[in-house]
């Protein structure tokens, strides 16, 4: 189950291990090309939309909707026409 707000995100995400969350906003149409982290995480969109590529498969996320990366994973990100905010815990 996805939690509600961003103290019970960050309190589960702490509880599991996760080093630090954040919040990221990201402005309507950015495109980031193939890239990694050097960190793993978990991610709640919790408005807007976005689109998540590793290798071949792309996985279109709005509010609601979570995701996992693990460390140094190739992706690409593009977020949508009014852009996309998400909540982020990374494990360094």
């Amino acid at each position: 189950m996805n939690p509600t707000s961003r103290e019970e995100f960050t309190a589960q995400a702490l509880a599991e291990g996760f080093d630090e969350v954040l919040e990221r906003e990201w402005p309507p149409l950015t495109v980031l090309a193939v890239h990694t982290h050097p960190f793993a995480l978990k991610a709640l969109v919790v408005s807007g939309e976005m689109w998540l590529s590793v290798g071949q498969e792309t996985q279109h996320l709005r509010a609601g909707d979570s995701f996992a990366l693990e460390r140094d994973v190739p992706h690409t990100e593009r977020y949508g026409q009014d852009g996309a905010v998400y909540w982020v815990a990374r494990r360094n």
